[in-house]
């Protein structure tokens, strides 16, 4: 009787809804979803810091449109958050099914949540 040992057991991964279908893609795709994943969380960070900054520094601007942008930043991102982790999910997703990548779903509204809360900067500034 052999005694070898079978193939070693597959560690269940979180979320089980991504790593439970399909087969495992290429490394190098997953570590580029996960690499595009922090850059979204970078973006959201970035766009937080400008709310909060916008408010906390007191810029010299009509207080309604200061808070408004600032506001608007920081929907942005949250926003921007969900866009990493959704994006991330589906890419990870179509890669170990083989299918075609999604496009970001979020990406043209935060560009334009950007652009608005640029104009309300700007209007504000010059006011």
């Amino acid at each position: 009787m052999s005694t070898a040992p079978g193939p070693a057991p597959v560690p269940r991964r979180f979320p089980q809804r991504v790593y439970g279908t399909g087969t495992e893609p290429d490394p190098r795709f997953s570590l580029a979803n996960e690499r595009t994943y922090l850059a979204w969380i970078r973006t959201s960070l970035a766009l937080l810091a400008a709310g909060v900054a916008l408010d906390a520094l007191q810029v010299e601007m009509p207080r309604g449109l200061r808070v408004s942008a600032s506001l608007v930043f920081i929907v942005l991102a949250v926003l921007a958050a969900g866009q990493a982790w959704l994006g991330w999910e589906r890419t990870e997703r179509a890669l170990r099914d083989n299918r075609a990548l999604p496009a970001p779903s979020l990406a043209v509204v935060i560009g334009v949540g950007v652009a608005v809360a640029s104009v309300l900067l700007a209007v504000g500034i010059m006011l």
